[in-house]
């Protein structure tokens, strides 16, 4: 398949977000970081002559422990790196409170109850600010800056006013809610003009950019025209373009690395550790409570107790990398999986049989791509996703067009994957149906499923999705 995709220019390329694609440990030292941002833009950027902007996760206070770290390396090839120093108290209010204790929950319809602290916002603008001058004292003149996601929602305002011959775009890689939830957002306006300071603001459906429309219609008293805002500042009026973008991924870097002979093999011996089962469900998530993966555990639960699947013959295995262990929510949602598990094993599970495998644990990205080969129906329910990358990652790996897809309906990812089991994780009737149909399928039902879902994926690449926005930005689309 030909996923070749364009993106020239002679305007130099920044990448500002709220990570460096680096992390530090005392056992690896710098490392690459996890998350999905991090992997869909530097996948994008490997290639690609262009400056990321970002906290490396260490801290400049004097009484951290890892005060001690080595500053991150400045990058190597095209891509450099410059880090935005933070200390612990920022990153208290900034990040881990108003972020993800307000902006995140209330983006993915107030699933748990967001969380508003005035200094909490109040830390939340400071630390944008210093992002912003970070930028605007290092970018080249002229420069194409792209700002990524909820943590920075206020640079591109604050950007402008500092450098405005910067050519600047926003992308929200979340959820953007509708009018109803995201009225309830104490600095909902100060939020939508920090937007409005960019040239193009992108979003991963078009649910999302009409939402950014009506609110900043009915908060910020202008009127859009179509997928356009008329900005009047100063120096002259100014139009913003809001579009959606659906994120992709990597995909011929999956199917090749699927296809490698080592993987094979490795599939096998995961199948022959699980006892050679006939079935194989498999989940994969960070640990979340977005994530829906307490919902496919019941499911898979009842099924096994119903006897609609077979514990002899069948597992599922769910994996849940560690994420934002230090917040309440988060403790909470991995006590309540833990609690599934324990209670499921005991009650279906024989000696020798563990119908239930759960890993809270990273996985390497061949790892993974062995557990997306080994499974014969993937199951991805998020109560709300902005995209979602696992399905497309375990469509890719599928080279034999083979498997099945189980996909919430509330993931970006459905609006292009119709071809997948859709459900609404909020039915635990209708997941429990749509497992078993999937499980079920006529191979050559399967097939033509999986044949459409890789066709969508390889077309829609990550680099379609770098080259549409960035070429969009620069108007010359």
């Amino acid at each position: 398949m030909d996923t070749t995709h364009d993106f020239e220019s002679e305007r130099p390329l920044v990448v500002v977000a709220n990570r460096l694609p680096i992390e530090y440990d005392e056992a690896e030292g710098w490392h690459p970081a996890p998350g999905g941002l991090v992997a869909a833009l530097e996948s994008v950027l490997r290639d690609r002559e262009a400056l990321w902007i970002g906290w490396s996760g260490r801290f400049e206070d004097p009484d951290s422990d890892a005060e001690q770290a080595p500053p991150p390396p400045t990058g190597t090839g095209s891509l450099k790196l410059d880090e935005v120093p933070l200390t612990h108290a920022e990153v208290e209010g900034y990040y881990e409170g108003c972020s993800n204790g307000a902006i995140w929950p209330l983006y993915h319809d107030a699933i748990v109850t967001p969380i508003y602290h005035r200094t909490q916002f109040q830390a939340y603008r400071r630390v944008n600010e210093k992002f912003a001058r970070h930028v605007a004292e290092v970018a080249p003149p002229e420069a194409v800056v792209w700002v990524h996601d909820y943590q920075l929602q206020l640079v591109p305002r604050m950007l402008r006013q500092m450098r405005p011959d910067l050519r600047i775009g926003f992308f929200l890689h979340i959820p953007f809610p509708p009018v109803e939830i995201f009225s309830q957002l104490p600095w909902r306006r100060q939020i939508l003009e920090g937007l409005l300071g960019s040239d193009l603001v992108g979003f991963q459906t078009k649910e999302a950019a009409l939402n950014f429309l009506r609110l900043v219609q009915k908060y910020v008293a202008l009127r859009p025209g179509g997928d356009r805002v008329v900005v009047d500042e100063l120096s002259g009026s100014r139009t913003v373009r809001v579009e959606a973008f659906p994120i992709g991924i990597r995909a011929q870097d999956f199917a090749e690395l699927a296809a490698d002979p080592a993987t094979i093999e490795r599939a096998a011996q995961i199948r022959a550790d699980l006892g050679d089962p006939e079935l194989i469900l498999l989940g994969v998530d960070r640990l979340d409570y977005t994530k829906g993966i307490d919902v496919r555990i019941r499911a898979v639960t009842e099924l096994f107790q119903d006897e609609d699947l077979d514990p002899d013959s069948t597992v599922f295995v769910q994996v849940a990398t560690p994420s934002r262990e230090n917040v309440e929510e988060y403790q909470r949602i991995r006590d309540d999986v833990e609690l599934l598990v324990s209670r499921a094993n005991g009650d279906i599970g024989k000696l020798g049989t563990t119908p239930i495998h759960y890993l809270h644990q990273p996985m390497r990205r061949d790892e993974l791509t062995a557990m997306y080969v080994a499974a014969d129906v993937m199951l991805v329910t998020p109560l709300r996703d902005g995209m979602n990358l696992v399905c497309k990652e375990y469509v890719a790996c599928r080279t034999e067009e083979d498997g099945a897809l189980v996909l919430s309906e509330f993931t970006g990812a459905a609006h292009q994957m119709s071809d997948a089991w859709l459900v609404n994780p909020y039915d635990i009737d209708g997941v429990k149906r749509s497992i078993l149909d999937a499980a079920q399928s006529a191979p050559q039902e399967s097939a033509r499923r999986m044949s459409a879902l890789r066709h969508g994926v390889f077309e829609h690449d990550v680099e379609r999705w770098a080259s549409d926005f960035l070429n969009r930005l620069q108007g010359s689309l």
